[in-house]
């Protein structure tokens, strides 16, 4: 990596994805005809391989459509921790599912886990996984009264976890709940594997594929599902693995999930790291693991979480996290830099399962709220269990349909008059930058023809202008310097600076201004 461009403070200039830089991955073809198959997965990240994997070793023959390339979404930039300990969320649990709920949340998470660590034994996958306990610990004496909170949770539930008073690490801990035997790996080492054998044994994958936001019944009762292209895929079940449903099948998904975005700095460290996995129960968030890069020991140190589109400067969270980085555990070197994206559901349960009663053969899995490694194994085993018409004792809990009244209808106005106000204040925005401002390298909205507009100057000083009104349901894109993305801060949509969709729900590029990027006038 050393022809990398480094920032001030040796942050990496552009992110990239430490997973995906050092996993070779296949390239598979474009959907060009009609098809027919048992199940059409849609999404090629960690929840749709899986899902595939699962019921290819069922014996049902299975298609997996991708609108980008494969393991470039989430998946691919994720820190990639296996584990049941999700913040503080067992006493919330508790509030509004009950003990059995809760006990139950726990149990489906640590079956997931179990059921990775197996196959990863089993299939002798080379992914650097490891188990190690993960660590919930308080930053802040107000923190401290919410973990001792979850603690007691945790004794009422009878959950496998240890109280410390202080921890390995020169942190400022004062408390901290430590559950056993979690895990860690490289995930898409891990999932090329099983992407293999699904291929190997039929599976069929294709890349740069929309569908249209429809599923047909077909007079058999089959499913039909429309490319952009107006390619048919005629199937018997429909799984949405790709992050933000593909379709809605008015369950209004749109208004009960709302997008996150965290960030990952990967250092090279001074000091010894004792092990484990490591979050605070604080915020800003921050997350500790290890890994192996090259022969060598770095730790992925993450966190500074933000609604999509609502923070003016996201190169300030890189640069919270180097400090951080820094100040725990001294810095080498930065050898990456990304981000994520994350969707949250009203109470903070995935929805997994059937997307309504109305479709009972399309199933949906979405809102992991960070924890998607355990989540997507969670959802890959109950819509296989679904589609097998097996029996599965976690349907009730993580169905789509449910719709608590406390605390989601709270919830639900809050988000959804949140919308409504950037919906407002985008269009209000008075701009005053011109294109002919830029310089290379900087994007913003600025006044173009008279009308608001998204402009971005690359390095040889061309520049490019998109419309900044979101394809979705016409919010206003925000510039994400540290992305170099268009970012909606309504339903999270994210596009690049050409236009092209980097992220749903949004499936159109942002219209481009002009045909060709301009050159910038001597």
């Amino acid at each position: 990596m050393e022809d990398i461009p480094f920032m001030s403070g040796g942050l990496p200039r552009f992110p990239e994805s430490m997973w995906r830089q050092t996993t070779p991955l296949p390239n598979f073809g474009k959907l060009n005809e009609d098809i027919e198959t048992d199940v059409a997965v849609v999404g090629a990240g960690i929840t749709g391989i899986t899902t595939a994997y699962l019921l290819t070793q069922a014996g049902v023959k299975v298609a997996i459509l991708e609108a980008g390339q494969i393991l470039d979404g989430t998946t691919g930039y994720t820190t990639a921790k296996i584990t049941a300990q999700h913040g503080l969320v067992y006493d919330k649990l508790i509030s509004h599912f009950g003990e059995e709920g809760a006990r139950l949340y726990f149990e489906a998470n640590e079956e997931a886990l179990r059921w990775v660590a197996e196959t990863v034994k089993e299939r002798k996958i080379d992914c650097q996984f490891r188990q190690e306990d993960a660590y919930l610990y308080a930053d802040s004496n107000d923190q401290l009264n919410k973990l001792e909170a979850e603690w007691r949770a945790y004794e009422r539930l009878g959950l496998p976890a240890e109280w410390r008073d202080s921890l390995d690490l020169p942190l400022q801990a004062k408390g901290a709940v430590v559950m056993k035997n979690q895990a860690q790996f490289h995930p898409l080492h891990y999932l090329t594997e099983l992407l293999a054998y699904v291929t190997s044994h039929g599976g069929i994958v294709y890349e740069h594929t929309t569908l249209q936001d429809a599923a047909e019944p077909e007079p058999d009762g089959r499913l039909r599902l429309t490319s952009e292209d107006g390619h048919r895929i005629v199937c018997r079940h429909a799984v949405s693995a790709s992050h933000y449903p593909f379709f809605d099948g008015k369950g209004l998904f749109f208004t009960r999930l709302h997008a996150e975005r965290s960030y990952v700095v990967a250092i090279e460290p001074e000091k010894e790291y004792p092990g484990g996995m490591y979050i605070n129960s604080g915020s800003p968030t921050r997350s500790l693991r290890s890994a192996e890069l090259n022969g060598k020991q770095v730790v992925l140190v993450g966190g500074e979480s933000h609604k999509t589109g609502k923070n003016d400067c996201t190169i300030q969270s890189y640069e919270t996290l180097e400090k951080f980085g820094r100040e725990t555990l001294g810095i080498r070197s930065i050898p990456f830099r990304w981000s994520a994206q994350d969707l949250v559901t009203l109470d903070g349960v995935p929805y997994i399962g059937r997307i309504t009663s109305n479709h009972p053969n399309i199933y949906v899995a979405t809102g992991f709220y960070k924890w998607g490694m355990t989540s997507s194994a969670l959802s890959a085993l109950m819509i296989r269990d679904l589609i097998l018409e097996k029996e599965n004792r976690y349907v009730e809990l993580f169905t789509p349909s449910r719709f608590k009244a406390d605390p989601s209808i709270k919830h639900f106005v809050t988000q959804n008059a949140d919308v409504a106000k950037e919906f407002v204040t985008g269009k209000l925005e008075i701009v005053h930058l011109k294109p002919e401002d830029l310089v290379p390298g900087q994007g913003g909205v600025v006044k173009h023809q008279g009308k608001r507009a998204g402009a971005y100057r690359d390095e040889e000083g061309l520049l490019y202008l998109v419309d900044t009104t979101c394809t979705h349901m016409g919010c206003e894109v925000k510039w994400n310097e540290a992305e170099r993305s268009w970012d909606c801060p309504c339903h999270g949509s994210r596009f690049d600076f050409k236009g092209g969709v980097i992220e749903g729900p949004a499936t159109e590029a942002l219209p481009r201004l002009h045909r060709q990027p301009e050159q910038a006038k001597s």
